[in-house]
């Protein structure tokens, strides 16, 4: 009999957190108890699952007692503070932020790529940022064929990566623009409607973004190449859902196009959509709301005799985090090792 789990969601009204509530109905996650917290703000709010409402409670050391599992989507600074605390309290805690994915003693786990790492938990588990997951499905493939010699992601992130507040803003900023309209920015620090602003959280002294350190250092502890050399430009462009990326792969071989498609339709997680008739190839709305992580526009590299460029989609909300999370915990539910 599978066991029941009494689960504590932390952030149960964000962006990620309402995605958690549909894909645990979804994917029939043995839920025996469900507690959805929240800051003292949101709080009393009521929320719906399997045809039942639920309140949601304000975020308590106490609220962590007896549960099996943590799904914490908040802030990096609440999810330094609570996920500790979870863990400490009995749970395994499942973290949606930056704040301990490149700790030593904490899993960074996409499952279809080494899922074999969840077993080494200590109360604490990553998953990766939104804009890493879609890399890493595709070049993980690509390394079972060939050495990886260099790697450069281009982006195109969606403004729901950035909250709920970053999607309201796109909303009123399109409408006052198309009612010329002034609207000063909120969220970014410049105007996101009918634009593409070329900084994905802070700058760094190096002058790459935050965003894009993500990518790097994950990336490598991921695929555990510690000296992948990959490189990344992080963009936030006016889409609600999905992040995209243009990548560029020097390999250590030539590499056909076909063979790169085959590799990836061999990959689970992966769908290929690749047919440059009748407009063949994933966006960002394809893929909004789907599971897959979707890979086209697969070409040899013109600029280099061992180049291959391709362009890679995904929701950000499912596999980009809540999806990815879910599927750690099947993982571990089927392993025996949760």
């Amino acid at each position: 009999m599978t066991k029941k789990l009494t689960v504590a969601l932390v952030g149960a009204t964000g962006v990620v957190g309402e995605q958690f509530l549909r894909l645990m109905e979804d994917r029939a996650l043995p839920v025996g108890e469900l507690r959805l917290l929240a800051t003292a703000r949101s709080a009393g709010r009521e929320l719906t699952f399997r045809g039942e409402l639920f309140t949601v409670a304000e975020t308590t050391p106490e609220a962590f007692e007896g549960a099996d599992i943590a799904f914490i989507s908040a802030s990096t600074e609440a999810s330094r503070y609570w996920c500790p605390i979870a863990r400490d309290r009995g749970a395994v805690a499942f973290d949606d932020s930056s704040a301990f994915r490149m700790e030593s003693d904490v899993p960074l786990v996409v499952p279809e790529i080494n899922g074999d790492t969840l077993r080494s938990h200590q109360g604490i588990i990553a998953t990766p940022n939104c804009s890493t997951v879609p890399l890493v499905l595709t070049l993980a493939p690509l390394m079972r064929k060939r050495g990886i010699r260099r790697v450069i992601a281009d982006t195109y992130q969606s403004v729901s990566g950035s909250g709920g507040a970053a999607v309201t803003e796109l909303r009123e900023q399109t409408a006052a623009h198309l009612a010329d309209r002034p609207y000063d920015p909120k969220v970014y620090p410049k105007r996101i409607a009918f634009n593409a602003i070329p900084q994905v959280d802070v700058f760094l002294e190096s002058g790459y973004t935050k965003e894009e350190w993500k990518m790097v250092a994950e990336s490598r502890k991921i695929l555990q190449q510690k000296d992948l050399a990959i490189s990344a430009t992080c963009v936030r462009v006016p889409t609600f859902v999905a992040h995209a990326a243009a990548v560029h792969v020097e390999l250590d071989a030539p590499l056909a196009a076909e063979v790169a498609r085959d590799l990836w339709r061999e990959q689970e997680g992966l769908e290929v959509v690749d047919d440059l008739v009748n407009a063949g190839y994933p966006t960002p709305v394809d893929s909004a709301d789907r599971d897959p992580v979707f890979v086209g526009r697969v070409r040899r590299d013109i600029s280099h005799p061992n180049g291959l460029a391709y362009w890679v989609v995904g929701d950000n909300l499912r596999k980009g985090a809540a999806l990815n999370i879910l599927q750690m915990v099947e993982w571990m539910l089927d392993d025996g090792c949760l």
